[in-house]
């Protein structure tokens, strides 16, 4: 039988907002991300701004960063078609000439759209040396199914395969089930009724799939079932066996494998922690990995990365911002700042 949720326990960022008198005023909040339309925007302005950063004697590497971080990506698309028109120059090109390093790097993930953005990172996560499991996962579990479409869409067109075809040649077994079935975008949307059966017999077919040739059933649940219903299943899974189901994925898998499921298990329960734990990690070695850096705060720019700031705070006991402020080096740094907005008290 079917019945309502009942009432959960209120995430850390709903907390916030409460504590601000915001957290049900979605037209004065409007989003969790650190960028907003910028209201007195004037795309000729805006031109002529960076027209005059990359003519001078020198690169006015401030004024180009000044803009493209004060832009939604919708206003910075608005921007190269108006410069194109204008000029009848390319401004990615052109700000490419003028540029190098991590500085044209972020200009690059600013200047091309959101799918573009993915389907590049996507490709490079498969056709590098390294495991794919991290980047790809992160791209294919945390974007909206229309997001994705058009991801794969663009990804098909930039390269002349199917991503699902590099996924194949790519990986194998139970990660690259977990990574085509994620790729296809069935995911069961929230309707806002729980269905307590589902989450039992959910519950009851992990305990049963810890024998061999049962990865199907991990993979099915893990990457169909809506995030609110699989809350529930980790929740009775643990009430049940005393466990947490991370401690079985564990017990139960090896190496890519492992490390995927753990991953998206991660993302199932909190989203924005997934963020800011992959973020803290960026910002551990020696040298910061500018391209975890960059895809995050660009890609959570624009929808949630308040939460992500809020969960780096409460779990690390220090901001992200102060973090980037240490850590990160060259001319980049204003520019991962400027994304990042503030400091957290």
């Amino acid at each position: 039988m079917s019945v309502t949720s009942g009432k959960t326990r209120p995430s850390l960022t709903q907390e916030i907002l409460s504590h601000l008198g915001l957290a049900n005023k979605t037209a004065a909040w409007g989003t969790l991300g650190t960028l907003r339309t910028f209201l007195s925007f004037s795309v000729d302005k805006d031109v002529q701004r960076l027209l005059r950063a990359i003519a001078g004697q020198g690169v006015d590497c401030s004024a180009i960063m000044g803009v493209l971080t004060n832009r939604t990506r919708e206003q910075r698309q608005l921007i190269c078609q108006a410069f194109q028109e204008r000029t009848q120059q390319d401004l990615l090109k052109s700000l490419q000439a003028a540029l190098s390093g991590n500085l044209e790097r972020i200009v690059i993930a600013l200047l091309q759209s959101a799918a573009q953005f993915d389907a590049q990172e996507l490709r490079t996560a498969l056709k590098n040396s390294g495991p794919a499991e991290d980047v790809a996962l992160e791209i294919l579990a945390t974007r909206s199914a229309p997001h994705l479409q058009e991801c794969l869409t663009v990804y098909k067109q930039n390269f002349q395969v199917e991503a699902e075809e590099d996924i194949k040649s790519e990986t194998s077994d139970i990660l690259q089930e977990l990574l085509l079935a994620l790729a296809k975008g069935v995911r069961d949307r929230y309707s806002g009724i729980i269905d307590y059966n589902l989450v039992e017999q959910d519950v009851q077919a992990l305990k049963q799939a810890e024998a061999p040739s049962t990865e199907g059933t991990w993979v099915l649940i893990f990457t169909q079932r809506n995030l609110e219903h699989l809350i529930r299943v980790f929740d009775q899974y643990q009430r049940c066996t005393g466990h947490e189901l991370e401690k079985t994925v564990q017990n139960r898998f090896h190496g890519d494998a492992r490390a995927a499921l753990l991953s998206l298990a991660s993302v199932i329960k909190n989203t924005p922690l997934y963020f800011a734990d992959k973020l803290h990690q960026a910002l551990q070695d020696i040298k910061p990995n500018y391209q975890v850096l960059m895809r995050i705060l660009i890609s959570r720019s624009e929808t949630d990365l308040l939460s992500i700031r809020a969960e780096f705070k409460k779990k690390f006991g220090k901001s992200l911002y102060s973090s980037l402020q240490d850590a990160v080096k060259g001319d980049c740094r204003s520019a991962l700042l400027a994304l990042c907005r503030g400091e957290d008290l």
